[in-house]
């Protein structure tokens, strides 16, 4: 069992070998405008009159597209998580691929190709996955960092292009992740780093994760992931249907009991709020409800919040600092 040393996260060796955690997270708005500059030129190219008739995606993120296209899209879209296409799906419709060489891309791929679809990939330009999507109808956007995350914005950016989507701007996204790298930088305390302060309110928690909006509820459980690989512990994503009975039955703190002697004891669960300012009606009066069922019971809760900028902007936002509170909590954990 690993115990939380809050030491570990302003100590010059823990910090240090933690880089492999750290790194790649401050560098995601770079990796961001990568692959953006590599899709400038097949960007350009896109025309927004002509409009498909549906859409479906696959890949890493293709659920993040439907959240994000959701709201505002004229056609019919689905992200679909299976082997091949619907049997609708045909000529007068676009399949939006992001991947490598995953056997559910390829055959998305594949099978889109056959049927003369139009096609928006996402991919390395060397990659199987290229070669087999390459037909008059496919626009490749050529990726390099490895980064979903990163492919998702730029395919975003093209869907914007083609009439589909919202306005997505690559070095807003970018800058926005940079602002998080900068708050929650290893040099600065727990005083000054936000990503530090919920490690530090999560040391000895089993964290429940609830957003309200469709995409924070999606970095929620993004988030649930990188603390449960964090710590090792049982982290919970769901609806606030589901964590509300659960709170319910968290037992009252015995106010006499010695905080240094509760050796063995279970650890209490710890609510994680992320709030990106898009709340409607009902998912303001859960969070409202969550949180007082949380007090009630004496239960920490940590919050992740950023209500400024474009839906997908407050979405990156919370999810970086999300994942970076999880990257302390290993570091403080001794788990890097």
């Amino acid at each position: 069992m690993y115990e939380f040393d809050d030491a570990r996260l302003e100590d010059a060796d823990a910090l240090r070998a933690a880089d492999h955690l750290l790194r790649p997270l401050a560098e995601a708005g770079a990796r961001v405008r990568r692959e953006a500059a590599s899709a400038e030129v097949p960007l350009s190219r896109l025309d927004p009159d002509d409009r498909p008739r549906a859409m479906i995606t696959f890949g890493p993120e293709a659920r993040l597209l439907r959240a994000v296209l959701e709201p505002t899209c004229p056609v019919p879209l689905v992200a679909w998580p299976r082997l091949g296409l619907p049997g609708w799906v045909g000529p007068l419709d676009i399949v939006v691929v992001m991947g490598g060489g995953d056997k559910v891309s390829l055959a998305a791929a594949f099978e889109a190709v056959r049927r003369g679809c139009r096609l928006l990939v996402a991919c390395p330009a060397d990659s199987v996955l290229a070669r087999q999507s390459a037909s008059a109808s496919t626009t490749l956007l050529p990726t390099s960092t490895g980064d979903p995350l990163a492919a998702a914005v730029v395919a975003l950016v093209a869907l914007h292009r083609l009439g589909l989507g919202p306005l997505v701007s690559p070095e807003a996204v970018a800058d926005a992740m940079d602002v998080v790298a900068a708050e929650s930088s290893l040099a600065l305390d727990a005083t000054q780093n936000p990503a530090k302060a919920v490690a530090l309110e999560l040391a000895d928690a089993k964290p429940m994760v609830w957003g309200g909006s469709i995409l924070a509820a999606r970095a929620s459980r993004r988030i649930a992931e990188a603390l449960r690989s964090a710590s090792g512990r049982i982290v919970l994503s769901a609806d606030a249907g589901a964590l509300r009975p659960l709170l319910a039955e968290v037992p009252l703190r015995d106010p006499f009991a010695d905080p240094f002697e509760e050796t063995g004891v279970e650890p209490r669960p710890g609510l994680v709020l992320v709030d990106d300012g898009m709340d409607d009606e009902q998912a303001a009066e859960e969070r409202i409800l969550l949180r007082s069922s949380a007090l009630a019971k004496d239960v920490l809760v940590s919050n992740l919040a950023h209500t400024q900028g474009t839906a997908v902007e407050r979405y990156v936002t919370v999810l970086q600092q999300g994942l970076f509170a999880a990257a302390y909590l290993q570091v403080g954990l001794g788990r890097a």
